[in-house]
């Protein structure tokens, strides 16, 4: 039987002047075998470079901002990560819920801005923000991977008691992948938080929106809550626990908010407000409160009317209304269908208002 043989063809480019071969081919005689030489292996990457915490310190501190939210009834003070030169600004959506005014001061310079809402994901606290007319700020350094670990040091850099200065706290990671029922400071409501950074650094309120670094400056995560008092006469609990949104999962929503993709949790734009405030029916969704001179109350909706179709599909939930109202605008218009206080159903078509950040 015949043997077999594999041959290995190489094309090899060459380059002729004046019909004269200059670079010849090279014979090979039938039955040398041919050999691979290994390539030596790249060189590993230095070890990243540990910076004292004065040093980490010096690095973050230029890169944020305080912010103040007014209400209207109150003040909320937050903290925010710079990310681009031009002022877009990263904090937690609760920093801003419900603001009809922010300002921010960049503790690079002490410069202070007045600061637009480019959009936000409530359920899972980020908020993007931009201060008007910036140019030329440092930006924070951000980790691109969730390679957090467990025993890693960190240090969370923020507003503090909201005094407008910097206030660090450092600790390490006690877990990742953490859900939790956070409950808001200032108004007492509650989101529930998944996917989240657990740290022993005793993070207060007015940290809010800022970085937690690792050991070389790269903010790892957005602090969002914390058990540490608000009262700075009391001491500080002997286990503090505190919470950060890795940033991977912050700048997804960065990214879609610049994008400008809307989505069921991610609104992009000015806040559309229909006017009401509402709970969960067997029939629908329940009004529970109908601000004066707003389109709800315009278009006769009253407390215990109970919304069953909201711009051409059924309501079943709170929830669902609210991931609606999330794709809206100001002057969008909508059909509203509801039960009033009789049962008898009822209709209207209104046109949204703009109202604060929800």
């Amino acid at each position: 039987m015949p043997s077999s043989r594999t041959t290995s063809v190489v094309a090899v480019a060459v380059t002729v002047v004046g019909g004269v071969l200059l670079n010849p081919l090279p014979v090979r005689e039938a039955g040398v075998p041919t050999v691979s030489v290994a390539q030596p292996a790249a060189p590993a990457p230095p070890p990243p470079v540990v910076l004292t915490p004065e040093e980490i310190e010096a690095r973050v501190v230029p890169v944020i901002v305080t912010l103040v939210a007014d209400s209207g009834l109150v003040d909320t003070a937050g903290t925010g990560i710079v990310l681009t030169p031009d002022g877009v600004v990263l904090t937690n959506h609760h920093v801003i819920d419900g603001a009809l005014d922010i300002n921010a001061v960049t503790l690079a310079d002490g410069a202070e801005y007045v600061v637009d809402v480019l959009g936000y994901d409530s359920s899972r606290d980020i908020a993007v923000l931009q201060l008007q007319g910036a140019d030329s700020l440092p930006t924070a350094t951000l980790a691109t991977s969730p390679a957090t670990r467990i025993g890693d040091p960190v240090t969370a850099v923020g507003n503090a008691e909201g005094n407008g200065y910097p206030v660090p706290a450092r600790g390490f990671v006690t877990d990742v992948g953490q859900s939790i029922t956070a409950r808001s400071s200032t108004d007492g409501s509650r989101n529930r938080l998944s996917g989240l950074i657990e740290v022993d650094a005793a993070v207060r309120p007015g940290d809010s929106g800022g970085p937690l670094v690792d050991a070389t400056a790269t903010v790892i995560g957005v602090n969002t809550a914390g058990n540490a008092d608000s009262d700075p006469s009391t001491p500080p609990p002997a286990q503090p626990r505190s919470y950060a949104v890795p940033i991977t999962t912050a700048m997804a929503v960065v990214d879609q908010v610049r994008a400008g993709r809307t989505s069921s949790t991610v609104h992009v734009g000015d806040t559309a407000l229909l006017g009401i405030n509402v709970t969960n029916n067997e029939r629908g969704a329940e009004v529970l409160w109908v601000g004066i001179g707003t389109p709800a109350d315009d278009a006769g909706l009253e407390i215990g009317s109970i919304i069953t179709d909201f711009d051409g599909a059924p309501v079943r939930s709170w929830t669902e209304l609210s991931e609606r109202m999330n794709t809206k605008h100001p002057g969008d218009t909508v059909s509203v269908v509801w039960l009033d206080d009789r049962g008898q159903s009822q209709a209207a078509t209104i046109v949204l208002d703009e109202g604060p950040p929800r």
